[in-house]
């Protein structure tokens, strides 16, 4: 495989190996991939918690009667374009 870096990413990956923390550029490339892999985990676990917080808020309103009830699917579509401030035409 070959790939095509900037000038300042190369340089970036060869100064990772003349540190002698790295032994080639490979080590330095799937190092940085380990990198992402685990941000995105960590962004997801973050995503998932807020989601989880915002659907205990709603069941929160539910449970004080605060629901709204729907009972087409036109006002679902009605309920949606209320929120996103949307007529529907």
């Amino acid at each position: 495989m070959h790939i095509s870096l900037t000038p300042e990413l190369e340089s970036r990956i060869k100064s990772k190996v003349e540190s002698g923390f790295y032994n080639n550029a490979s080590e330095v490339i799937r190092e940085a991939l380990r990198f992402m892999d685990t941000h995105e985990e960590w962004i997801n676990e973050i995503k998932l918690a807020r989601l989880r917080e915002q659907l205990q808020i709603g069941v929160d309103q539910l449970g004080r009667g605060q629901g709204i009830t729907v009972e087409s699917k036109k006002g679902l579509d009605i309920l949606f374009d209320s929120i996103l401030g949307a007529p529907r035409l």
